[in-house]
């Protein structure tokens, strides 16, 4: 029994295994070198193999592609037109979809297409490509494709594999290929993303490919009440953005009266803007609330050395310059192969009719001795070639027909010689120096192609949005002191209005605090002293007494620093709060006991005089003596003057974690807490 377990477990883990190997390898993850994956590599090889410059049905393309594709044609089908859709590689001819609105392409046997010019110029030379047989053995295939422009990088990827995915946007070509002449120049570059769609671009978290981005639709603000969208984000469409506006419009997010889609070649959305409200003021929640602002987290992974390996965009493109420089090379040696073969033919041809050595064939009675007196009587006019003579340059000599011999054009051919002369120096120029060779072919391609493929999203920083400012505030919070409840299902006779984007803070009695979310109806432990959002960052005011001691002090902190649901203590141990206010600047007076001697029974404190200081600072002193009661003053009177201790400036205890996020704060109105359980009177004693 164990050893069939062990034989069922070693068989499932090889078997995952090479699973997963073959979907990252050949299904989902693009090759470095050419940046396709293996259904576009032979869609395209199929393309070249059949090209004669007419269209072909995309159905006769799918079929034809299945030679090499061990799959089914639907899955070739999809492939062939989203590449089309990159318009790049691939001349469309009928209704290819729109990426703009979403709508698919007409059924494979209505709509055609053929390799475009720069797929011709840029990706194919079997001269320089290695083949491999296909997955059943009847033909062969390219293992990658000569490209000489940076592929993955123009057209962008997405693919999910087995334990890894991978997602590469598409940048400008023109900008590629210029930054590709600054590597091979040997200076810094940049490249930026760039969409088909168009919109707005925040790049400053892009770091080179490994980051995110954030894209915003670009939208018009026609009048008070009319906005037009004219370009949507990446990774959108016309009717999922008008989706995602409609379902904030049923939440309560966004007050829209009418969503009109004029799109055709072009984006256009129009949206009329709802009653009490302003086309400006509803611009910032289009991009909160709905699709008009997605953000792209990105994943750079490609096939490199058979192993996926995660590259940020430069890394990629400095290798593609380096596969440029390879395969412009490889071209180039075959090219001089070519061009040394064709002159010393020439050189061979001259010689043979100009020394009239075919003459010598006249004698000759039989043909074994053909070769044998062609190659006597060449002998000493050959002497400059840096080969001897084969026996396929002899064919080629015997296979001279009567009427090429003569009509040989000596003075022509001499000055054919002299021209291929010139070529092969320039070639061998251009082989000593491969750099310069390949910014002249990349300005060559940038002015020929450059003007066809520009820029189409603008990049800018985006203005930060403060979502608790623009967010809507619909939702009801309260607290029921009796029961102890907190949260949006609660009813009470005070509510706070917050939005889906706020944080409650919680002020409890016994003299902590809690940040939490926003609860729907939370049972409290303890009693609450205040709640409000936390955001703008608010001052609470306080007095306390130390009982061990019996001096009262005051107070001023922020709540700046916290970790969500975590309780922290605003208050030292063992002490009694006597005063609590979120007021911004509060004036209170201070009803003290009795002392003999003493010149006033009173005492007016103006908070806006003291320093805030951290949640755990102990605070000032205040007095010695009992305070009885603690009123509200709107303000001190000019014959008072404060009789403060001095203030003493005390060590913070250690009592308080250091907390790990930071939030805002909101405004509230103050509450208070006073000692013996009677309520102070609010009223300002004359």
């Amino acid at each position: 029994m164990n050893t069939t377990a062990h034989t069922l477990q070693s068989l499932i883990d090889t078997n995952f295994l090479e699973y997963a190997s073959y979907v990252i390898k050949d299904r989902a993850i693009p090759l470095l070198q050419d940046g396709l994956k293996p259904v576009h590599r032979r869609i395209l090889h199929t393309l070249h193999e059949v090209d004669d410059g007419k269209f072909h049905k995309v159905a006769n393309i799918v079929g034809h592609t299945m030679r090499y594709h061990p799959h089914g044609d639907a899955s070739i089908e999809d492939a062939l037109v989203t590449l089309a859709q990159k318009n790049y590689f691939i001349d469309q001819q009928g209704n290819f979809g729109n990426i703009l609105t979403g709508d698919p392409a007409s059924a494979a046997r209505y709509i055609e297409c053929r390799l475009s010019d720069l797929a011709r110029e840029t990706l194919f030379n079997p001269e320089v490509t290695e083949y491999i047989d296909s997955y059943d053995g009847r033909n062969r295939e390219s293992v990658y494709l000569p490209a000489k422009v940076p592929v993955l990088l123009m057209c962008g990827t997405e693919g999910i594999a087995v334990g890894l995915s991978t997602r590469v946007l598409p940048h400008c070509f023109g900008e590629l290929l210029e930054a590709q002449i600054s590597i091979l120049k040997g200076e810094d570059f940049e490249i930026y993303p760039d969409f088909p769609q168009g919109g707005l671009l925040d790049i400053s978290q892009y770091q080179r490919g490994l980051g995110k981005v954030m894209v915003r639709a670009r939208i018009d603000v026609v009048d008070n009440k009319t906005l037009v969208i004219r370009e949507i984000p990446f990774g959108t469409t016309t009717e999922s953005l008008i989706a995602s506006i409609e379902g904030a419009i049923h939440k309560g997010k966004l007050k829209i009266s009418s969503i009109n889609d004029f799109t055709t070649e072009f984006a256009e959305i129009e949206l009329k803007v709802g009653h009490g409200i302003s086309a400006q003021e509803l611009l910032p929640r289009l991009y909160l609330y709905s699709d008009c602002q997605v953000t792209h987290h990105l994943h750079p992974i490609v096939i490199r050395d058979q192993r996926p390996a995660e590259l940020d965009v430069h890394t990629m493109l400095e290798l593609n310059t380096q596969q440029l420089l390879d395969t412009l090379e490889k071209e180039l040696r075959c090219t001089l192969r070519k061009l040394r073969r064709k002159h010393r033919d020439i050189v061979l041809l001259s010689r043979f009719i100009e020394e009239k050595v075919y003459q010598a064939l006249e004698t000759v009675e039989q043909s074994s001795q053909l070769k044998v007196v062609i190659k006597d009587q060449l002998k000493p006019f050959i002497t400059d070639l840096d080969s001897p003579l084969s026996d396929d340059d002899i064919d080629k000599l015997l296979a001279l027909p009567i009427r090429r011999i003569s009509r040989y054009d000596a003075a022509k051919t001499r000055q054919e010689l002299i021209q291929l002369e010139k070529e092969i120096a320039r070639t061998e120029k251009d082989l000593s120096q491969p750099s310069k060779y390949a910014i002249r072919y990349l300005e060559a391609l940038l002015k020929k192609y450059g003007e066809r493929f520009p820029r189409r999203t603008h990049i800018e920083e985006f203005d930060r949005i403060d979502v608790r400012k623009v967010a809507i505030q619909d939702i009801k919070v309260g607290y029921d002191s009796k029961a102890n409840y907190l949260g949006a299902a609660v009813k009470s006779d005070k509510v706070l209005m917050c939005s889906s984007y706020d944080k409650l803070l919680v002020f409890f009695k016994h003299g902590t605090y809690k940040v939490i979310d926003i609860p729907e109806k939370l049972f409290l432990k303890q009693k609450v002293l205040d709640f409000d959002r936390q955001s703008p960052i608010k001052t609470v005011s306080l007095i306390y007494l130390e009982k061990a001691t019996g001096v009262s002090y005051m107070k001023r902190f922020q709540v700046t620093q916290f970790i969500l649901d975590k309780e922290y203590p605003f208050l030292i141990e063992d002490s009694q709060l006597l005063y609590f206010s979120t007021d911004s600047d509060p004036i209170v007076r201070l009803e003290l006991g009795y002392k003999p001697r003493a010149r006033s029974h009173e005492l007016y404190i103006d908070f806006k005089e003291q320093r805030v200081k951290g949640v755990s600072s102990r605070g000032n002193r205040v007095t010695e003596r009992p305070i009885l009661k603690v009123l509200k003053a709107k303000e001190i009177p000019v014959a008072i003057k404060p009789t403060l201790d001095p203030p003493e400036e005390l060590p913070e205890p250690a009592f308080v974690a250091n907390p790990a996020e930071i939030l805002g704060g909101g405004e509230q109105l103050s509450l208070w807490e006073m000692i013996a359980g009677t309520p102070p009177s609010t009223e300002e004693t004359p």
